[in-house]
């Protein structure tokens, strides 16, 4: 039977060729040349894997501590990967992480200097077909059986379909094949192969068009439903009722803290008018997409060498980072993490939209703290690292968005702590970025239950009725401040992705009750150097067996 690791290593080798474009997102090598089968028989053989694992698991008596840490996370995280299939999550369709992005995205991620590495890309471009005929086999085999997704969410994923494969838009797979170097005879199978994919990713639109009248017409998912979704994302199950009432709070509390922040810019002014003023600072904006991408490297290099050694130990292999300009125009800032073996390193990913020319850099320093250290690449790249303390499955598959972006959001907060955003300005960013999190707890929380707006809560132009789309946007642009593209796409990722935006703000609370509980039990002997290191050493895991572990340390 073997110990937990020998189980957690053994459904990494089985995961890999079962799921060849995960497996080239988390580095392991060997894979670029496949492509995942995304029809059921696919899925099947996936989620048969975790049964097996999860059975494995049940059966096997940890031999330590940190056997023990690692069989509780794969227990959880296996375990609800399990009833979210059974739930029919194959169905799901949004503007962000259907599998029709994760085909796109997986370009993104490969190697693309040598004969080899151009190669796999021809050939995984060839394999587009079959991937999305697949994906279309399986949202017709769970609409048989009664799980569909939203009309809407499916006619927004159409669109974005053509906008990948227009000449004039994206262009993807064209524009990639003529990013690369190679010979004839290679150029040919490039061309041939960015050809099937684009013509694959533009019948795969008019499918989503003819098959949206299937889909359901409210996107709100409802209480059973999201229950299960947000334990999923946080790997903790939270009073929903209680975070919804929360969410109000936090943002009545950092809307007063903007408004004493904004009379440190403009004095006596209103955060319009302190955000006027920033916008208007020509030492606070950049003028072209390529000198922003070199600004938050610039600010990302000097954040490491800063971190090293005062309140972090970071290793060699994770002192590098690389800021990126992405290919396609979806909008926001992601990170990527490194390959198993460093040579790809961690990236933060900018996909500017069309038409955006001007970007503040007041607003973005706190992002560049999110997405890269102390935020997703410290904790992302450190986890890759720790061969000696974390299996393979701990190091490259275990994920929690709750942890994960939890963690990012507290490191927002903890770089304020340590005065890394004293700058009146660069706090305003902060607090507008919390603030933002804070506004689609609410809003997400709201409009998947249809819950009614209660009267003082400060929105009593809305109290007594129940949310729809229409509130939930006019919410959002009254407590965020963000072009109206970002924020149309934002609330339909809230729609179609159910309880995964509240996982960073109700994350960073669930951190700081863990912080706040190693503190009361350790006392005079708390440090906050060392609770990071602990906390982080334990690798990611869903935050109820994270609180666990920390308890016991």
């Amino acid at each position: 039977m073997g110990n937990v690791d020998d189980i957690a290593n053994r459904y990494v080798d089985e995961w890999a060729p079962l799921d060849p474009l995960s497996a080239s997102s988390v580095g392991i090598a060997g894979f670029d040349d496949k492509m995942s089968d995304l029809s059921p028989a696919g899925l099947d053989a996936l989620a048969d894997l975790d049964r097996r694992t999860l059975a494995a698991l049940a059966a096997v008596t940890p031999g330590d501590e940190r056997q023990q840490v690692a069989k509780e996370a794969m227990q959880e995280r296996l375990g609800l990967a399990v009833e979210m299939d059974e739930a029919g999550r194959r169905a799901q369709i949004n503007v962000i992480a259907s599998q029709a992005h994760e085909v796109r995205m997986t370009f993104d991620m490969m190697p693309t200097e040598g004969e080899e590495a151009v190669r796999n890309i021809a050939l995984r471009m060839s394999l587009v077909p079959q991937a999305l005929a697949g994906y279309k086999e399986t949202l017709l085999a769970e609409a048989a059986k009664g799980n569909v997704g939203a009309r809407a969410q499916m006619e927004k994923v159409a669109a974005q379909c053509d906008v990948w494969v227009d000449p004039a838009g994206d262009n993807f797979y064209p524009a990639l094949a003529g990013r690369l170097e190679a010979s004839p005879a290679l150029r040919k199978d490039l061309e041939a192969g960015a050809a099937a994919a684009a013509a694959a990713t533009a019948d795969f639109g008019a499918f989503l068009r003819e098959f949206a009248p299937k889909g359901r017409e409210k996107e709100a998912v409802g209480r059973e439903q999201y229950q299960l979704h947000s334990r999923y994302f946080l790997g903790a199950a939270v009073d929903l009722d209680e975070t919804y009432a929360w969410g109000f709070e936090e943002v009545a509390r950092l809307r007063a803290d903007m408004e004493a922040t904004a009379k440190l810019i403009v004095p006596g002014g209103s955060v319009d008018a302190a955000v006027a003023a920033l916008d208007a600072d020509p030492a606070r904006n950049i003028g072209s997409k390529e000198e922003f991408r070199d600004w938050m490297q610039g600010l990302a290099d000097k954040t490491i060498a800063d971190m090293h050694g005062k309140h972090f130990d970071i290793p060699e292999p994770v002192r590098r980072i690389e800021c990126m300009l992405a290919p396609t125009s979806d909008g926001g800032i992601y990170y990527t993490g490194p390959s198993e073996d460093f040579s790809r390193p961690g990236r933060m990913w900018w996909a500017v939209p069309h038409g955006v020319t001007t970007f503040s850099t007041w607003r973005e320093v706190t992002t560049v703290f999110h997405e890269g250290v102390p935020g997703h690449h410290l904790q992302v790249a450190q986890t890759q690292y720790r061969s000696e303390l974390l299996n393979r499955w701990q190091r490259l598959l275990c994920w929690s968005s709750g942890h994960g972006e939890g963690w990012a959001l507290y490191s927002e907060r903890l770089m304020a702590e340590l005065g890394y955003l004293d700058d009146p300005g660069d706090r305003l960013g902060m607090l507008d970025a919390q603030l933002f999190r804070a506004a689609r707890v609410v809003v997400d929380i709201g409009m998947h239950l249809e819950l009614e707006i209660p009267r003082g809560a400060g929105w009593d132009q809305w109290a007594g009725q129940k949310w729809t789309p229409e509130i939930g946007y006019e919410f959002m642009r009254a407590n965020c401040r963000m072009p109206d593209e970002f924020l149309r796409f934002e609330l339909d990722r809230y729609l179609g992705w159910p309880g995964q935006a509240p996982s960073y703000k109700v994350g960073e609370r669930i951190w700081l009750q863990a912080r706040a509980d190693a503190q009361a039990r350790k006392g005079a002997d708390f440090n906050l150097k060392e609770f990071h290191r602990a906390a982080l050493d334990l690798g990611a895991l869903g935050l109820d067996p994270l609180r666990a572990a920390l308890a016991r340390i």
